[in-house]
């Protein structure tokens, strides 16, 4: 009982460590779990030892992570995307595992090993590539769409491996009626279960359901999962399969998003420990001694896997620039390569040194993917004229819109969707101009058709913000919350136009701070704004006089918005005219202007009726700035003011006078 308890926490305890560093480090938590079983494995410092129990327990993961993949299955998804999916899908496994059958012969293997390692090798990962293509704002680029098609058709082909690499593995003389007979049982099942399966499964999950049990739910989708996984591996089959169709089943009830977020405690954390046992069965000593192989495959699995899915995209979609990002993107190894590898494995097919070289460079592969997706651009131009060409027409086309605002300032809006459209009516009613840029091509269409300046591009480029006109524009806004793009963003922004105010929209207050720090001028967080207008519904409901709500509104933001912070503080203006409103006007300081080198104080701004309302000073915002700090060169000033009064501030600041 010690003896097992201290393994668990050793597991445990290295586990943490490992993916808390994945963590910081920005790499997919998947590697960190290969590298525990690296590292506590029977081949390196073999705290753990490894045994049928822990195998076992992995077996659970694969089955979690099947039934993962068939949750998301759907048919609308698939007929929408079938060209894609099918088209260049199944030609890239296909034509990967051709190759590499014809280079197993080479080799001196038979073919049924390379038909077992072509499965292994064929497959990329959808964990990184789906996680880099998320983060990097690209998931409805052209190559995105691409890459998202192709890995969904690698999940389909797994489930014909796994009853096809099992069979192979059967020392049978008449391979074929072997094959046959696997073929047919699977078929034969998968039929049963989704013609009779489907309905019946709905009906019990409203039974369940109307338990109003969320102990008794999760009970029951345990008890679906790990049933059919059993039923199809009494048939002969393997777990993963009937977990695959336990999943297809239950996607196509209503209960389908809960199910998915009540699964997802037990697969990630058995999945985990499947990556483990992966690792555990890497033995750094072997490798060592191959290197010369290990880099040879690894080399060969990038370049052919990169080579086979380019010149496919370009067959399919005509396009070298977008065909070599999907390439680049997809040469990796993918998770359920090790699955199959496990097969392969179990069914002898090839030798132990054969298996550890392959693993290895799987594993380099998936170390290299975010590099290689990271860097995909620069490559493709490289390598590409067709990327030149079109970057150089997508510049053009934003260009021209920007262009055709004139010289008059305009407000450049990062992001075209709910909030993105919302701001552009706003700026519209106050006929002010803005250019937006998105990269989703279907909303720049119906944008453009409606005569919008929507332009497709991505903002967290550089040469994007300067063709939409950055040195001209008056404030810039970053209307989505991928906090990643919006750091860039601010990162040009800073660089090239220090003055410029950017406002930065967010989901909640977690990065309100680090946004602010880079440089934004506010940042509005949604789940602040939504609890304003949810307390002020509820005073309203509540009896609360409606004048004190509107103040309770107003000294919230004022709290929440230092720029707000001067007007509310006399909102009680009435009916003033528009030119007696106050206004705010943000004035950089260069070396050669005359406020360089003085107290704030000895500006006299208070004199002409002007208040400070804020100092940015090396992207760090002070709200209530002393009267004695001396200004600096690259400060920026928030006034707040009358517009002649400002003007005049703003002339004393610069010149002087």
């Amino acid at each position: 009982m010690d003896n097992s308890l201290s393994l668990v926490l050793i597991l445990l305890a290295t586990a943490v460590g490992v993916v808390v560093l994945c963590r910081i480090l920005r790499l997919p938590v998947m590697l960190g779990y290969l590298t525990v079983g690296l590292l506590i494995g029977p081949h390196a410092l073999a705290w753990i030892p490894e045994s049928i129990e822990t195998q076992h327990l992995a077996e659970f993961g694969v089955v979690f992570l099947m039934f993962s993949i068939g949750l998301e299955f759907s048919l609308t998804r698939l007929m929408a995307m079938k060209r894609t999916v099918f088209g260049l899908g199944g030609a890239q496994v296909i034509c990967s595992m051709l190759l590499v059958i014809a280079l197993a012969m080479l080799f001196g293997l038979n073919w049924r090993a390379g038909l077992a390692l072509g499965g292994v090798l064929a497959m990329s990962s959808t964990a990184i590539v789906s996680k880099m293509l998320v983060e990097r704002a690209e998931l409805n680029l052209p190559y995105g769409r691409q890459m998202m098609g192709v890995l969904l058709f690698q999940d389909l082909a797994v489930v014909p491996l796994l009853i096809v690499i099992p069979a192979l593995a059967t020392n049978s003389e008449n391979l074929s009626s072997t094959l046959g007979w696997a073929i047919l049982k699977a078929a034969v099942v998968l039929m049963v279960l989704l013609v009779f399966g489907q309905r019946m499964m709905r009906q019990w999950f409203h039974i369940v359901a109307r338990q109003k049990s969320s102990e008794l739910f999760m009970l029951n989708v345990l008890l679906m999962t790990l049933g059919l996984a059993y039923l199809t591996e009494y048939a002969g089959l393997s777990l993963a399969l009937g977990a695959f169709v336990a999943g297809m089943l239950i996607s196509e009830t209503e209960y389908r998003y809960q199910v998915e977020e009540d699964i997802k405690p037990f697969r990630d954390v058995l999945l985990g420990l499947f990556f483990v046992t992966i690792g555990m069965k890497l033995d750094l000593g072997a490798v060592v001694g191959d290197l010369g192989w290990v880099l040879l495959v690894l080399v060969g699995i990038i370049l052919f896997k990169a080579a086979i899915v380019t010149m496919l995209a370009r067959l399919f979609e005509g396009d070298w620039g977008v065909a070599l990002r999907s390439g680049i993107g997809l040469a990796q190894a993918g998770e359920f390569g090790f699955v199959l590898l496990t097969l392969t494995e179990n069914g002898n097919f090839v030798q132990p040194e054969t298996l550890q070289i392959c693993l290895a460079a799987m594993l380099l592969s998936m170390l290299a993917a975010p590099f290689l997706i990271q860097h995909g651009e620069v490559i493709a131009r490289r390598f590409s004229a067709a990327e030149w060409t079109n970057r150089a027409m997508q510049m053009h086309q934003i260009a021209i819109q920007s262009m055709g605002m004139g010289n008059n300032a305009h407000v450049i809006i990062c992001g075209y969707g709910r909030s993105g459209s919302a701001l552009g009516n706003f700026l519209e009613q106050e006929h002010l101009r803005f250019i937006a840029l998105d990269l989703d091509s279907r909303r720049v269409r119906e944008a453009s058709a409606a005569k919008k300046s929507v332009v497709y591009g991505d903002a967290a480029k550089r040469e994007v913000l300067m063709a939409a006109g950055l040195m001209r524009a008056s404030a810039l806004v970053i209307s989505y919350t991928d906090k990643h793009s919006a750091l860039a963003i601010l990162r040009h922004v800073k660089e090239l136009r220090p003055d410029l105010p950017v406002v930065v929209r967010t989901n909640d207050d977690v990065d309100v701070e680090v946004l602010k720090q880079a440089g934004a001028a506010e940042v509005v967080a949604e789940v602040v704004e939504g609890s304003v207008m949810l307390a002020s519904q509820v005073l309203l409901m509540a009896g609360v006089p409606l004048n004190r709500v509107i103040r309770q509104i107003q000294e919230s933001r004022a709290r929440r918005y230092a720029v707000f912070s001067g007007y509310f503080r006399n909102s009680e203006v009435g009916e003033a005219t528009e030119r007696l409103q106050p206004r705010f006007l943000r004035v950089y300081l260069k070396q050669e202007h005359a406020a360089v080198g003085k107290r704030l104080r000895e500006m006299g701004l208070d004199q002409i009726n002007v208040e400070v309302n804020a100092v940015r000073r090396h992207g760090v915002r002070d709200s209530q700035p002393s009267e004695e700090a001396v200004l600096q060169a690259g400060d920026v000033l928030v006034l707040l003011g009358l517009p002649e009064a400002l003007q005049q501030a703003e002339l004393l600041l610069h010149k002087g006078v």
